[in-house]
């Protein structure tokens, strides 16, 4: 219905022109346009980067090297401590991550009731307003009704104030012709 309504309606005025036009590409990225780049391309994602986990030994020259080795044993120690964190906070979220939900769910519920609440005030003072809208104009459509009578009996009467000067001014021009 709405392509056979498009076929027949052919607007005359760009009803849209006072709008600027559609950006696109506003809210993209650096990131998100050479993703999108790579998609159009259909080129592979790039593979997850295992190098920060792992614990290279020093390169072959530096075998021998003190320093290459404790900046080794220093990255294996950061990578411990990051694991160790990762741990620590499971651990915490296991203790503590359901009651934090439950909250964060009791406040939700509380925001829903809340806002149903203001909701059906706002429902009510809209059907208040509307029974307010529809009695004043039932009152104004009577007062129209009454102004309207009024004013077909006025017209009534002016027709028959006029019939009765147009009788009057035979009766007189007749009596005129008599004489």
């Amino acid at each position: 219905m709405v392509e056979e309504e498009t076929r027949r309606y052919r607007p005359t005025k760009n009803y849209l022109e006072h709008l600027p036009g559609l950006n696109l590409t506003a809210f993209e990225t650096e990131i998100m346009r050479n993703e999108f780049e790579r998609m159009q391309q259909r080129l592979p994602m790039d593979v997850l980067s295992m190098k920060r986990y792992e614990l290279p030994p020093p390169p072959a020259g530096k075998m021998t090297d003190i320093a290459a080795w404790n900046e080794c044993v220093e990255n294996s120690m950061a990578q411990l401590e990051h694991q160790a964190t990762r741990i620590c906070n499971l651990e915490l979220m296991l203790d503590y991550g359901c009651e934090s939900w439950k909250c964060y769910l009791e406040l939700l519920v509380k925001c829903v009731s809340q806002a149903q609440k203001q909701l059906q005030v706002l429902r009510k003072e809209i059907q208040e307003i509307n029974w307010q809208r529809k009695d004043m104009q039932m009152q104004a459509g009577e007062k129209l009704k009454k102004l309207e009578s009024m004013w077909v009996g006025l017209v009534s009467k002016n027709y028959e104030i006029e019939q009765a000067c147009v009788q009057l001014e035979k009766e007189l021009a007749e009596d005129l012709e008599s004489e």
